[in-house]
């Protein structure tokens, strides 16, 4: 076996909402670090995920869909793709070729880049692979692409290949975290992210895209680990959906949302949710600021 130099870098996960970013970076480390739900929008941070082997180091910059923003919480977003784009070494364009709409946010996006931009077709599993290649295709025309892979995100396909490309792209140098590290996140941002997960698995229409989640205390004991949670909408009448008849609502989303807390952690959970109002707040710079976007 050749010795090969340690490498480390950066790499920024940049697509539409819904490409499967959270996916595939979940695959990669083979855990659930960044919430992944069916509907659009659901990642609002650059949520830092970290990989290491033997040889290698990635830190993956997991970001949110790029947009059009129409309020404060969303430029808030934008700017979070802007700073992956700065930092990373390579670009992985995800690319869905069953979207029907287009993805031209993204391509004026990645035209600026003078940095190696993968296109990661995704989601293999479902589409047509004539119809992907003729999308990709119309993206070879409008991008200065490195490499194309097509994957499967969700069952691993392609996955192994596009790691070994990517490391080839980076440069010799030592791991910037410890090996055993996942993410540079503490636990309470994770907490928070997997009560705003059941919001967005549990409520309808525009509830998930009016709430954040603001971890108020986190007491870890030997055997329990006791939570403290407010979850802060933007409207009056949201409140009323998020408790819901007699309690009922809010009582289902504490029980999945410690179920998911415990899974992560490993260990027990007391959750104590409750629902604040704080009007128009993704609509408020400060707001949006305080709420730690």
């Amino acid at each position: 076996m050749t010795d090969q130099p340690h490498k480390s870098g950066y790499v920024a996960l940049i697509g539409k909402p819904n490409a499967g970013k959270s996916t595939l970076m979940n695959h990669i480390l083979g855990t659930k670090i960044s919430i992944t739900t069916h509907k659009p929008q659901t990642t609002r941070h650059q949520v830092v995920g970290i990989y290491s082997d033997d040889n290698t180091q990635i830190i993956f910059l997991d970001t949110p869909g790029v947009i059009s923003p129409k309020y404060e919480l969303q430029r808030a977003m934008m700017n979070t793709v802007e700073r992956a784009r700065a930092d990373a070494d390579v670009i992985l364009f995800i690319f869905d070729p069953t979207d029907k709409f287009p993805t031209h946010e993204v391509i004026e996006l990645l035209r600026s880049i003078n940095k190696p931009i993968f296109l990661v077709v995704n989601k293999m599993d479902q589409a047509s692979r004539s119809r992907a290649e003729a999308k990709v295709e119309d993206l070879k025309v409008k991008l200065r692409l490195k490499e194309i892979h097509y994957v499967s995100a969700l069952q691993g396909n392609g996955v192994k290949e596009l790691l070994e490309s990517v490391r080839t792209q980076l440069i010799p140098g030592p791991p910037y975290y410890p090996k055993e590290d996942l993410s540079e996140h503490p636990v309470r941002f994770f907490v928070s992210e997997l009560i705003r997960e059941q919001v967005f698995l549990q409520f309808q229409e525009e509830i998930p895209y009016s709430c954040t989640v603001d971890v108020i205390s986190y007491e870890a004991d030997e055997d329990i680990d006791r939570i403290s949670a407010d979850i802060i909408v933007n409207r009056k009448s949201q409140k009323g959906i998020l408790i819901g008849k007699k309690g009922a609502a809010i009582k289902e989303l504490g029980i999945k949302s410690r179920e998911a807390i415990e899974d992560f952690i490993g260990k027990k959970v007391y959750l104590d949710l409750h629902i604040k109002v704080r009007e128009k707040w993704r609509e408020k710079e400060n707001w949006v600021r305080n709420m730690g976007y």
